[in-house]
């Protein structure tokens, strides 16, 4: 599968290094609360996981995994979307479930 070659500029930085991914989503979650659509995200994460983890969750919420970004810290860019499904403050790999 291939992916866009990640801008070199990034709207936003969200530093998850020594984070587990558990932990990295949530400061990932919380971070991007309120940016706009298009923001291009890049995310510092030193979990092995990480690059399973990012794509994964960009699938579920609907934002564009761009891919790792070149450096001498391991990072990976995501850009938002206007239409992102919505996940739990408390548990990002969660959607938020429809009130019945």
């Amino acid at each position: 599968m291939s992916h866009p070659s990640p801008p070199a500029e990034a709207d936003l930085t969200v530093d998850g290094a020594g984070l587990l991914c558990v932990a990295l989503l949530l400061r990932l979650r919380r971070q991007i609360e309120g940016a706009p659509p298009g923001t291009v995200v890049h995310v510092i994460a030193t979990d092995p996981a990480a690059p399973l983890d990012l794509p994964a969750w960009c699938h579920m919420t609907g934002h564009t995994y761009l891919g790792p970004v070149p450096g001498k810290q391991p990072a990976y860019a995501l850009r938002l979307t206007a239409d992102a499904r919505p996940t739990r403050p408390d548990a990002p790999w969660h959607p938020v479930q429809p009130s019945p």
